[in-house]
Order: C-alpha cells, then structure tokens, then sequence
C-alpha cells in the first residue's frame, strides 16, 4: 500500500438547502447519502456535456464537501452557482488536501470513496495510516490508467465530453432520481441502448508515447491517447474499433 498527494480542488456547500439543491443539479442520488458517507457525481450543462466529475461527501445533514480534479475548482463553484436562485446554502472554498491510498489494504482504511484499488484521504491535515509507503505522481498515474479513469483536462474536456463516454456512468449517475439539468441526454442514450461515438479504454502502446498521439492499428487511426504511464495507456476509441 502506497500513499501519494492527489491535488483536488474542494468547497463546502452548507445550509438549510444544502440537501435538495445538490440533489436537484447533480447526476447522482443524494437521498440514500448517510452523514460520513461520499459517491462520484457530474455536474453537467443543460445540454448534457459534463462541466466536472465530483465526489460528494456528506458530513452532516445540511453540509457536504465536493471536490474535483485540481485545477477546475473555478468551473465546479460557477456550475454550482448557476442555478441557486433563493437558495438557503452557502458554497466556500476549502484549503484542503488529499491522499490517495492505493494498493493491497488500502481498501481496509476509513476514507472517502475513490477509484481504483483504495481510498481518499481528504481534510484540512489528513495523516497516512502507519503501514502505508510513500508514492508518487507516477504511481498514482499508473494507478488511475489500470481502473481506467478519466480525469479533466485530459479524457473529460468540460462543455465537451458526453458522459457516455467516460466509461463511470454506473459509478456517477441515477436512473432513477428526479430531473436535473443535462438528464435529458444521459437518459436517452440509456433507454435507446445508445453507445458513445467515443469509449474510454486502457490500451498498450509502445514505449515513448504521449498524449495526444493518434492510437493506431495496423495502421488505422482508431482513437487518441490522453495519458500515458510507460506503456499503457488511455485513450478514446472510437466505437467503430470497439468489440
């Protein structure tokens, strides 16, 4: 089990309203979120693109902390603005950080949910458990490319990317809540048994590789590489290259 800085940008959103207006805007269900537990969220445009992959973290009735990929903290507090017209709840950026626990045990340690093999630390000052190593950036690369997840900036682009084709729908979105804003599309596609143009996928490609390359095979360009860790890979395939 290895422990690494994962850099996240966080907000508390606190109030009497807390409850139902993140319930109103995010992909998943909240109701069944008991105080100290957390899931994986989109916060999407109304024409169903994502603005941001979330975690929800709900740390008491009327509060929950969200976080998202470093960097886009920015996108993820005017989303959540957008829509809160007389709304009793209040949205703060937090100074906190996160750890990421990957590997055997790791799954064994009290933290907030995460992809991959483990958990999240996140806190004002959180403390890796005693039996944990120190990691890198790399080896939580690694890490992210084998549980194939997509991270923004890199295989979500906001106001772009379809849910669809980020491979975590069963992960961050309820067929069965009530309406928010871009279910429309997200719906369609599930009752049509509708695939994305686009799939992401791990993939092996040879040594020296990098972002933005083409993915080829036998020549063909079949999709793009968005991150790389040695030879593996992740890459949006076209549907046409799936199966």
């Amino acid at each position: 089990m290895f422990w690494t800085e994962y850099a996240r940008d966080v907000v508390e959103v606190r109030g009497a309203d807390a409850s139902t207006y993140l319930h109103s805007q995010l992909s998943n269900d909240l109701r069944p979120l008991a105080v100290g537990r957390s899931c994986w969220a989109f916060l999407l445009q109304p024409t169903g693109k994502v603005d941001v992959l979330v975690r929800v973290w709900r740390i008491e009735d009327d509060a929950f902390v969200l976080d998202t990929d470093a960097g886009f903290g920015e996108v993820m507090i005017a989303r959540l603005q957008r829509f809160k017209i007389r709304v009793k709840a209040d949205i703060t950026s937090l100074d906190w950080r996160c750890l990421a626990l990957r590997g055997d045990g790791a799954d064994t340690v009290d933290g907030v949910v995460a992809w991959g093999d483990g958990v999240d630390l996140l806190g004002a000052d959180p403390t890796p458990p005693a039996a944990a190593t120190a990691g890198s950036a790399d080896q939580l690369l690694a890490a992210r490319i084998e549980a194939v997840w997509p991270a923004i900036g890199s295989e979500i682009v906001p106001g772009e990317t379809i849910p669809a084709e980020t491979g975590v729908i069963d992960r961050a979105v309820s067929f069965t809540k009530g309406c928010y804003p871009g279910q429309e599309l997200v719906e369609r596609m599930d009752s049509r048994g509708s695939s994305a143009p686009r799939l992401l996928q791990a993939v092996d490609v040879a040594a020296g590789t990098a972002a933005g390359d083409a993915l080829l095979r036998d020549g063909v360009e079949i999709g793009t590489v968005t991150s790389v860790a040695g030879t593996r890979a992740l890459a949006l395939v076209k549907r046409s290259a799936l199966g």
